[in-house]
């Protein structure tokens, strides 16, 4: 009896090695791979269960070999598992078993890579080190603690002074600025102590970022766990972790040149110019990281649950999204979010004029809606003797004009949140609009009526520093909600389409 049994053993040891041979081989055929009915019997034999005990069979060797198609031998994991839809997938041609195009030919190659959530964590761990960054570049703003550090070394920069000659070798080198010069002469060593390590935790939280973003992209962008486009994406906020760091010091050293000094009027402070681009570089790469952050996650529930936007079934997403009414509804949101970047760009500007110090008054200005239009547009500003430039450099250098804009953007930005809030109530919209899509809605007009209050507190208070900085972070908190709103009214990535195509596919099967 035991030869008998042997014998068994043998014939279906080879014709599991055979129904694989054959898998492999039938890549190129019209119907969809049932990959779970393929490998599941071979999983269960009797055979297979003597093997995994015993002796190691040719048919055990290679299944560890080939542990990536451990989906459908083992039971316990799920039917499509991340690993064997990567690069794997290009090599056996699982076209016909994920591809979203139905008219795609047989033999055509599909190789989707449903991104894990811990890609999506990792993303939004990154953004939230950004949103600290600026906060933290707020308060060194705030404090005049941004000129302390007269020199940029990305690696021995990492250190501060650790000894009493160090201390006082940086010192010296801060009382050749002209801010030492003109504003701060009387400071002592501990007080500038103080004003360094502020400008020393921008700078170090800036390179935790890098490290932080950096090694984690590597790692899995080398495990091949990135959905196209999605390497090609972060390789480029990479590039603009790093256009950010040499942004910084480029900011800094209009704050240091020593023309400030020949300069009548001048003040030891940055460039508006350079501060606004500083920020505004930061709130893009906020934006890129949280947005797709957040995808990741949006993406995976749709392909693992069917849940899109708030619906448990998101199965008529499509129907939704080409809704006019929706797509209505889409362009208004984007139109929004761009003005909330607008509004937050323009903030940088009063920031670095100091035009928050003028006009504490709300909402009049002097006594009057807006101030006298010779101090709006004052010849001061212009710089060529025929006077056209006076619109632009006001409009960008003059303290007053700037407050005003900022005022008449944040006003706008306030009434348009407002608006948007009220369409999601209307019936027309409300049929089509998603659960998510409504409470994101909420969430940005109440985070836009806390930041209303945040403004023209810190404007009647003569700008405090927690007011400043809280109003910073809430021009932060205002463009999330935005960006909450258009992931909501965003359609589902094109690999997590596909793997759900192929779970409907499968348990029709």
């Amino acid at each position: 009896m035991l030869p008998s049994v042997w014998a068994k053993t043998f014939a279906s040891q080879r014709a599991g090695v055979a129904c694989f041979r054959g898998l492999h081989q039938s890549v190129s055929l019209a119907q969809p791979i049932n990959l779970a009915r393929k490998f599941t019997p071979i999983a269960s034999t009797s055979s297979h269960r003597i093997l995994a005990g015993g002796s190691q069979g040719p048919l055990t060797a290679w299944l560890k070999q080939h542990r990536q198609f451990g989906t459908g031998i083992s039971s316990k994991r799920p039917t499509f598992d991340p690993r064997f839809f990567s690069s794997n997938a290009s090599r056996l041609q699982v076209a016909e078993a994920l591809a979203s195009d139905a008219s795609a030919s047989p033999t055509s190659e599909v190789t989707p890579v449903l991104t894990p959530p811990s890609v999506g964590i990792w993303l939004l761990v990154s953004s939230v080190l950004v949103f600290a960054v600026i906060v933290v570049g707020g308060v060194t703003r705030l404090t005049e603690s941004g000129l302390s550090i007269t020199e940029w070394n990305p690696i021995t920069g990492i250190l501060p002074p650790l000894s009493k000659a160090a201390w006082e070798e940086e010192f010296e080198k801060y009382k050749a600025t002209p801010e030492f010069k003109m504003i701060n002469h009387s400071i002592s060593l501990s007080e500038f102590k103080s004003i360094f390590f502020m400008e020393w935790g921008h700078r170090v939280l800036g390179r935790l970022i890098g490290v932080a973003f950096v090694l984690p992209f590597a790692y899995f962008a080398s495990r091949r766990y990135l959905t196209r486009p999605l390497p090609r994406n972060l390789f480029l906020m990479g590039l603009l972790i790093g256009f950010q760091g040499a942004l910084g010091w480029y900011m800094v050293k209009s704050g240091l040149e020593d023309t400030l000094l020949e300069t009548p009027g001048a003040v030891p402070r940055v460039s508006q110019y350079r501060l606004a681009a500083h920020l505004g570089t930061a709130f893009v790469l906020y934006a890129g990281m949280f947005s797709t952050g957040l995808s990741v996650l949006y993406d995976w529930r749709f392909a693992r649950k069917g849940q899109w936007s708030g619906l448990t079934n998101g199965t008529d997403w499509k129907s939704i999204v080409e809704n006019p009414t929706f797509k209505r509804f889409a362009r208004y949101s984007k139109a929004l979010t761009a003005l909330v970047f607008l509004t937050a760009l323009s903030g940088a500007f009063v920031a670095g004029l100091d035009a928050g110090l003028l006009y504490n008054e709300f909402p009049l200005m002097g006594g009057r809606l807006a101030p006298p239009s010779d101090e709006l547009f004052s010849p001061f500003y212009a710089k060529k003797a025929d006077g056209s430039d006076l619109w632009w450099r006001n409009i960008l250098e003059n303290p007053t004009t700037v407050q005003f804009n900022h005022r008449c953007l944040a006003i706008t930005t306030y009434c348009a949140t407002g608006a948007l809030f009220l369409a999601s109530r209307n019936p027309v919209y409300r049929a089509v609009l998603t659960p998510l899509i409504k409470r994101m809605v909420v969430s940005a007009f109440a985070m836009a009526n806390v930041q209303v209050l945040l403004g023209i507190s810190t404007l009647l208070y003569l700008v405090p520093i927690p007011l400043a900085a809280a109003h910073q972070a809430g021009s932060v908190m205002l463009l999330t909600t935005m960006l909450q709103v258009l992931l909501a009214l965003r359609r589902p990535g094109v690999a997590a389409r596909a793997w759900r195509e192929a779970v409907a596919r499968q348990r029709k099967l």
